[in-house]
This record gives C-alpha cells, structure tokens and sequence, in this order.
C-alpha cells in the first residue's frame, strides 16, 4: 500500500506527537531532578522489526542508539502481552550504564506477535559503581554501577519484583530510581495506547504503509542529500584530551567517501580503546554518525531508521570509537560521542564549506555530587551535564551558553537544586570573551559555582580542558574549560576527569568552553 504525500506528512506527525506525548508523561511523572528539569530522557516508535519510524526531539545521543537496545530486547526475549524489558548494558544493545532503556510490545487485538514497540531511555542519576552518580573514573565497567542484560522489568502487566529489587538493590537512592522507573513505565503505557488509537482510527494498513513509507522517504532525502556533494573522500582528525590515567592527546580520525549519493564513513586510525571510561562503544559511534548526516541534509529528515540506508559505518572493534568488554564507557557516551561529531563536521567542512558551523564546546562538562543529605535524613545524587558556547557559521555567531549536538537537556534551575539538594549555587553566568573571534564569533561557555552544603563526593567528567574547539575558515579556537575546586579564599584546579571528596562549605567551580569562530575578522 502506497501512501500519497499528504497522508504520509499527517502519519509522520501523528507517531512523532506519540513520542512527545511519552516524554511529557515521563518528565511530569518522574522523580530525579535530571529527568523531571533536565529532560535527561528520550522517547521513540519503532515497528514490527524494531527499526526506528518516530522519535521525539529530545536527545540526538539517544538518536540513533536506541535501536540497537530494541533489537536486543526482541533477540534476548520473548516479549508477550503486558511485558516490558529493560536494559542498559554497553556490550548488548545498551550505551553507557545510567542510561536505562525500556521497550514494550505493543499487540493488536489477540495477535501473538506485536505490531510495534514503544521504547523509552533515561539517564538515571545514581545505578551504583564506586561513587555516587555512576560517572566516576573507572578502569573497568564493572566499576561503573549495576549492569542489567535484556531483562523482564513487567511480566504480564504486574512489575517483576525479584528485578526491581536487585535494580534498587544497587543505588544509592532507592525511592528516586523507582520513582523515575515506574514513570519510564507509565510512558511506555500511554505510547502503547496512543498507537493503538491511532491503528483504530486510521486504519492497520495506512499505519503500516506510513512505518515503511517514512523510512523510504528519509532515504531518499538523504541519498539526494549526500548527491549534492562533491565526490571526493574527506578526512579530518581531532583528540580527546586524555581518558583520566595518563593516555593522551587520544585521537579520532575519520575519512568519510562520498560519491553516487552515498557516504562510507571510516574511523579506521582511531587510537585503540583505553584504560580510561571515554571508551565509546559502536551504539555511540552509530548514533553520532546519524546525528551529523541529519544535520547534513538541507530538507527536514523524519529521524527513523531509513536514512542510514545509503550510509556505510566502518569502527573497528577494539578502537576508542567501538570498545569491546570489559571497556570502562560512562565518558564515552556523553564525551566521546562529542567529539565524534567534531571530526565529523570537520571532515564535511571541506565538502560543504559555507555550511558547516566550526566545532562547538566539545563537552558536556559532567558534574555529579552525592553523599548523605543530613537536613533531610537521606543520601543523594545529583549529575548535570553544563551548557557551553556554540560554534559559529558563515552567517551568524554561535549562541552562547547552549547545549550542543549529544546532549539537549536543560539546565538543573537553581531553585529546584538548592530545594531538592544540599547544595548552593553561589554563581552562575556566561563566561563573557570564551568564544572564538572570527568574521563571526563563538558562542561563549558557562561559569557554574556550587557549594557543597554537607560533606559530598563529587565526580567532574569534561573534555576541552587541553584541547581547544576548532574555528573553521580562518576563524579563532574557543577557550578551552577550567575545572576548579574552591576552598575558602584558595583556588586550585582540577584535571579534567577527577574525583574527590568536599567537605562541607567548599565550592566546585565549572567554566565551560567557548565556541569556535568562524571566518577572518
């Protein structure tokens, strides 16, 4: 069955306001900070085959990842009436351990096989490891917190309490991670249900037509897309600064062919996989590939699972772009995949010039406290990601104090940290002159100074601390960042990757980097 353009442009709105509408439940519903303010969590669609058709605008490091924890939950179980799987594990269909995936089959009538999956994944701030927050340095990923396989997290619509209560079981902050579980639940309820509305009201054809019809239709836009390129093969290289123990510059190379409207993507030379968490795994590598082939294409592309279709991957196993067992991966996922998609801009400036914006923070200058909350009698974990400068473009300067590319959470408002947590926030602005100069200038970072209230454990997981954002076309580098642990009137600074113990009173300073400028002044 072939759709006419109208009604496939209504399907597609109609499953993506699904996806929406999952977030919204989940965010209102959730119980940590980080995914009630932060909006840490995506929500997505898929068919029959768990191929990706609909995803709401929420995380691009989510994007293209989710889909191999679907197909891990449909290869590892089988999924009835009323069950939902969850899982988190790196080396089988997950991306780093606080990121917790949750998929449900959605059944038609008394049919035995599903008619599609609604999936949800969200950071939860504390799953275990050896400091609070889960974001610590590690060697190792069972150093890193609780790994859960492909598992039954509801058995026939009543929760699997022998799984909720080993998961609880490892964390720190019980009644929070169950708070934010049941919403990742409730989420996945109301999708099953709008999906079914949708099949009733439009019939089961039109639904299955508009699934295939918008993968067709993403892949041609992408083919047109990469044909509007010069043919030619691209290469560009950038560094992680260090993975925390002493490795580094680390670098990411990639040479990107392109040619007949279609791309190979080649990360060959890469540096191998290291001691340190940076470690990203291929879900990582996949799902920043498709982010910036998304951003490539001059038309809007549905985000589903087509528009890899004329796009080949190479990351060779073992490499620092697809980690093997037992890889530490916690930074791979919020740093790595950074700076994946700076090296991928960088090689596509030279096939795009005049549209490919110079290189962004480059980071997510993770931050996570935690301790025991001595004025509300409990233990706490707090994790935020801070927002930087963004890079500039040929016709207008980077936006300052953003968050970029992986990431599109929110900030944590400052009232709701100072009334959830024993912290105070003693400063807070854009860290003016941090973006690059050029024709047209660099966004500019962030200054972010937190008090420690109670004595607390605090993890810093940044990257751009050695090794500057990029400019593009003639245009300066963005400051690098600065981590700086405050105690009194003494300032000292911290590595980039770093954890230690505060005592009460003592302040944890983050000064974001700068975006690149872009262009001669």
């Amino acid at each position: 069955m072939k759709l006419d353009s109208i009604t496939l442009a209504v399907m597609n709105n109609r499953l993506a306001a699904i996806a929406d509408e999952m977030g919204v439940v989940l965010g209102q519903t959730a119980f940590s900070p980080n995914i009630k303010e932060r909006h840490d969590f995506s929500c997505a669609i898929f068919d029959a085959r768990g191929e990706l058709v609909a995803q709401a605008a929420h995380i691009p490091v989510h994007l293209g990842s989710t889909p191999l924890s679907v197909r891990a939950a449909i290869a590892n179980l089988a999924l009835e009436r009323g069950d939902i799987a969850a899982l988190n594990d790196p080396f089988n269909g997950g991306t780093h351990l606080p990121d917790l995936t949750l998929v449900a089959p959605v059944f038609i009538g008394v049919e035995r096989r599903p008619f599609a999956y609604a999936a949800n994944r969200a950071h939860h701030a504390d799953i275990g490891g050896i400091a609070p927050g889960s974001m610590a340095l590690a060697t190792e990923i069972y150093q890193e917190g609780f790994r859960l396989p492909p598992v039954k997290i509801v058995t026939g619509g009543e929760i699997a309490r022998d799984v909720m209560t080993l998961f609880l079981a490892n964390t720190r902050v019980h009644e929070e991670r169950e708070g934010d579980l049941r919403a990742q639940i409730a989420a996945l309820s109301v999708g099953s249900e709008r999906l079914l509305a949708t099949v009733k009201t439009s019939g089961r054809k039109t639904v299955e037509a508009a699934m295939d019809g918008l993968k067709d239709y993403a892949a041609r836009l992408m083919t047109a897309a990469l044909g509007e390129l010069k043919p030619g093969t691209y290469r560009a290289e950038d560094f992680l600064d260090d993975d925390g123990f002493g490795t580094g510059p680390i670098p990411i190379r990639v040479a990107i062919k392109v040619g007949g409207g279609k791309a190979l993507v080649d990360f060959t030379g890469s540096a191998p996989q290291v001691r340190g968490s940076v470690n990203a795994n291929y879900a990582i590598t996949l799902s920043a590939t498709f982010y910036v082939m998304k951003c490539l294409a001059t038309d809007a592309v549905p985000a589903n699972e087509g528009l890899m279709r004329p796009i080949k991957l190479v990351a060779p196993p073992g490499s620092i772009v697809n980690a093997l067992a037992p890889a530490a991966v916690a930074g791979g996922n919020v740093e790595t995949s950074q700076r994946i998609v700076d090296v991928l801009f960088r090689a596509l400036a030279k096939a795009a010039p005049n549209r490919i914006p110079a290189a962004s923070s480059g980071s997510m200058s993770n931050l996570t406290v935690g301790g025991f909350d001595r004025f509300r009698d409990r233990h706490f974990s707090y994790y935020e990601t801070i927002a930087g400068g963004a890079g500039a473009a040929k016709d207008w300067p980077g936006a300052s104090g953003i968050h970029t590319h992986m990431t599109n959470t929110l900030n944590t408002p400052i009232e709701a940290l100072e009334a959830y947590y024993p912290m105070r926030i003693t400063e807070y602005r854009i860290r003016r002159g941090s973006g690059g100069h050029g024709h047209a200038r660099g966004g500019d970072g962030l200054i972010r100074e937190l008090e420690c209230l109670v004595d607390s454990n605090v993890s810093v997981l940044t990257e751009r601390r050695k090794i500057a954002p990029y400019g593009l076309a003639g245009g300066g580098p963005g400051a690098t960042g600065k981590n700086i642990l405050v105690r009194g009137t003494r300032r000292s600074s911290l590595p980039g990757k770093a954890n230690i113990d505060l005592r009460a009173g003592e302040r944890i300073r983050i000064e974001t980097p700068g975006g690149g400028g872009w262009g001669r002044r």
